[in-house]
This record gives structure tokens, C-alpha cells and sequence, in this order.
């Protein structure tokens, strides 16, 4: 978006910008699936590709876009898809 990244593609793995909570989280429960990432003075998520489905994967992919773009495109957006 712009000259913002909110996600990379790197060797079968994605390298996504999570919301935080959610992030730390996942670090804890799949562990094996999504791993820290160190970015400048804080973490992004490396996410194995192999351990997730096409809808999981859209989540996230949706949730690191929306980390990144202003909120009167992102709550518009979020809006449609839950109503």
C-alpha cells in the first residue's frame, strides 16, 4: 500500500505485520506455524505457509493490510465483510 509493506513472500514462508496481541498470541499457541520476526525495534511474524489453509491465511494476510492502511479504508472495508 503505497510505500508501506504489510506483507512479504520469502522461501515458503510469509513474513506478515500482525496486530500485536493477536501476534503474541499466536507466537504462544503456534509456535510452530508463526515465529518472531525481528523489524527495527520490534517483531513482525514469520508465518510457515505449508501449516495454514487459504482462508486462514486470507485472515491474516486481511489483518496485516489493515495494520497498515489509514482506518477510513480499512473500516469501511471491515464493515462490509462482517454486515
Amino acid at each position: 500500500m503505497g510505500k508501506k509493506t504489510f506483507a512479504l513472500h520469502l522461501r515458503g514462508r510469509a513474513v506478515l505485520k500482525l496486530e500485536r496481541g493477536h501476534q503474541e498470541l499466536l507466537f504462544e499457541i503456534r509456535p510452530e506455524t508463526i515465529q518472531k520476526c525481528p523489524v527495527a525495534t520490534g517483531y513482525w511474524a514469520y508465518v510457515d505457509l505449508d501449516h495454514l489453509d487459504e482462508d486462514e491465511l486470507g485472515d491474516l494476510v486481511r489483518e496485516a493490510w489493515v495494520q497498515i492502511v489509514p482506518k477510513k479504508i480499512s473500516r469501511p472495508y471491515l464493515s462490509a465483510l462482517s454486515g
